[in-house]
């Protein structure tokens, strides 16, 4: 366990480090695209909502989707083995009881 959480922690260190040192860059994306596709189609269309919190750059926007991506990711990986590992266990004691069955 704490080295899972040594883990996350360092890969929570290196997704920000890049925030800090590389400021100014520009990563564009699906949004900014779509935000320009709708006011040239619509010129006086208003967002029903505004963000609650707006990142500083674009370049932290796709660190955060980056970084939301990785723990899901990590999420179904960790669920997918927790199940194998169930299954592998369940066949396992149902051998174990066949065996004792028999003899």
């Amino acid at each position: 366990m704490k080295k899972s959480l040594l883990l996350l922690f360092l890969v929570v260190i290196l997704a920000t480090l890049p925030l800090i040192t590389q400021q100014g860059t520009q990563f564009g994306g699906a949004d900014g695209e779509a935000e320009e596709a709708i006011t040239k189609i619509h010129p006086e269309y208003k967002p029903w909502f505004n963000s609650i919190w707006e990142p500083p750059g674009a370049e932290t926007e796709s660190l955060l989707f980056a970084l939301q991506a990785a723990i899901g990711a990590g999420f179904i990986g960790y669920f997918i083995g927790v199940m194998r590992q169930r299954n592998k266990q369940t066949k396992q004691e149902l051998a174990e009881k066949s065996k004792h069955v028999t003899h």
